[in-house]
């Protein structure tokens, strides 16, 4: 598939889901992409949830999981589904609320300087191949557009919230998907 980027900072073709968590972002360049992943409830693929999350009508009657999480106030930019499917949230000029407490080479807050992109999946699971093809095009994008994101400015979850949280885990192959950002 071939994304087009549009001013202000959606994709096309992508499924646009309008997430009201977001916000201006502090007047910081872009110039970091986070790779995390989701699934709800937890191991479980497909269905409406991960867009409710984000959308911030998520019912906690859905699942005994959502009881803890239903106010949760999250998006992320984008996510890619399992089969390929590009859901866009927050248009990446604006902060989605993505990335929470971090720290990326000495700079706190994350979510001011970055683009956080989940995949469906789990932290302990591996990732489709559709899945590394989208994220490898849509990264290849995103250093376009912004070039302070270099290949060493896209990192894990994990790596700036480290003990907070451990995805997109070891599950996910970096030296896969960093030869396909070359190789695209």
């Amino acid at each position: 598939m071939s994304f087009l980027l549009t001013a202000p900072g959606w994709l096309h073709p992508a499924r646009h889901c309008v997430s009201p968590h977001r916000d201006e972002r502090p007047g910081n360049e872009i110039s970091l992409l986070v790779v995390h992943c989701i699934s709800l409830p937890p191991g479980r693929f497909g269905g409406p949830y991960i867009d409710d999350l984000f959308m911030g009508r998520l019912d906690p009657a859905g699942d005994p999981y959502f009881a803890d999480i239903h106010r949760l106030r999250v998006s992320a930019h984008c996510l890619i589904r399992r089969d390929g499917e590009l859901v866009q949230y927050v248009p990446f000029e604006l902060r989605a609320w993505h990335a929470g407490l971090s720290c990326f080479a000495g700079r706190d807050k994350c979510n001011d300087f970055s683009v956080g992109i989940e995949l469906e999946g789990t932290d302990t699971g591996i990732y489709t191949h559709a899945q590394y093809q989208v994220l490898a095009e849509v990264s290849r994008l995103l250093m376009q557009a912004y070039p302070a994101i270099t290949p060493e400015r896209i990192t894990g979850h994990s790596d700036i919230a480290p003990g907070r949280k451990t995805d997109p885990g070891p599950g996910f192959d970096w030296a896969r998907f960093r030869a396909m950002l070359t190789t695209g």
